[in-house]
């Protein structure tokens, strides 16, 4: 597998992991290491006055994307964005109340607005590229910068519910009285993100990443049939970037992951490392897999989780450390600089260590 973009970057161990090339330290970043945890980005927001104004303001969402890596040396940088802008640009009404999360004020409920469902043009989007662009301006060369979306189902989930759920009920219950509309959605879903996602590649993000959030959800012989089989189509027409994909829960269906086609599969904290390694057989990077609430810890015993993560993965190439799911708010930033200060000197020490290949 060719490094996507390396040469122009001054860190190119993360796309390097993901070809299962050598690095001299295993690469570390973070899903929401852009976040509330950070004063400056609370600053921000404030000053963008909502979530929404913040990810649709260009200049402010660079920003906010690059506040982390002025804080960490971490090797890579994600686009500050939101995973529900497809939809929104569908036409739902994508809203954010202060305390709550997520809410759409068109849910598809009906068949006449699912059958008419279409995918949204991207000039609707152009915001989101547009902070793609600056970012990768303001990053000059340093990391590179991950763009992303959520996957057909995740997205399809919102869309119906019409916010998040503790149990999906709504959604499933289309799985099983109407399951055309629910396929309706994800074909739509699927082409859309694909574009999406592509178009993020062609602003300069140099990975994309598919966020499959509540696939986890799904009953087990569902999960091929209304999630990953989306997701092949749409690492099918990626093109010119390595892609990851993470499920939350993700760890009975595994091994299907690895076969998606995609260059690494995320696991969350419930994944044992060594067994993902042996059934990755070095055919598809791995990514993860910190308990995020390990963060809480002071700092000496992160180091301590740090270090067990990686004797779990082992020093071979094609692991990037990240946290099992996103970074909590409150989480202290002294803890978040132990742990990458961890991760880089204990997985360089480890490769000095490691036996020579034949």
């Amino acid at each position: 597998m060719e490094v996507h973009r390396q040469a122009h970057l001054k860190n190119d161990s993360l796309l390097k992991a993901l070809a299962l090339q050598p690095t001299p330290h295993t690469p570390i970043w973070l899903m929401r290491q852009a976040g509330r945890y950070l004063p400056e980005y609370n600053k921000t927001r404030a000053k963008a006055g909502s979530f929404l104004a913040l990810a649709k303001t260009p200049a402010l969402a660079a920003e906010v994307t690059l506040q982390p890596l002025e804080r960490f040396p971490l090797d890579a940088a994600i686009v500050f964005s939101d995973i529900l802008t497809i939809p929104d640009a569908m036409g739902l009404g994508l809203a954010f109340a202060e305390g709550e999360g997520p809410r759409f004020e068109r849910p598809l409920r009906g068949e006449k607005e699912i059958l008419s469902l279409e995918k949204p043009d991207l000039s609707r989007l152009q915001y989101v590229f547009d902070a793609v662009r600056e970012s990768k301006r303001a990053l000059s060369g340093r990391v590179p910068l991950i763009g992303f979306s959520g996957s057909p189902f995740t997205l399809a989930c919102y869309m119906v519910e019409g916010s998040g759920s503790d149990d999906w009920r709504t959604l499933k219950a289309m799985r099983h009285a109407r399951t055309d509309l629910l396929h309706r959605i994800l074909e739509v879903n699927a082409r859309a993100v694909a574009d999406y996602l592509n178009a993020q590649i062609e602003a300069g993000a140099d990975a994309v990443m598919l966020f499959d959030t509540w696939g986890g959800t799904l009953a087990h012989d569902d999960y091929e049939t209304f999630s990953l089989s989306y997701s092949r189509k749409i690492f099918e027409n990626i093109k010119g970037a390595p892609t990851i994909l993470f499920t939350k829960g993700g760890n009975p269906w595994l091994g299907a992951m690895m076969q998606s086609g995609c260059a690494a599969v995320g696991l969350d904290w419930t994944s044992d490392a060594r067994a993902a390694r042996k059934l990755a057989g070095g055919r598809v990077a791995l990514q993860g897999n910190l308990d995020p609430v390990a963060l809480f810890a002071p700092p000496e015993r992160v180091r301590d989780a740090a270090r067990k993560v990686l004797e779990s993965f082992g020093p071979a190439p094609g692991h990037i450390f990240n946290l099992g799911h996103g970074i909590l708010p409150q989480t202290p930033v002294e803890s978040v600089a132990a742990l990458v200060e961890e991760v880089h000197a204990y997985s360089a020490r480890q490769r000095a260590q490691a036996p020579a290949r034949p």
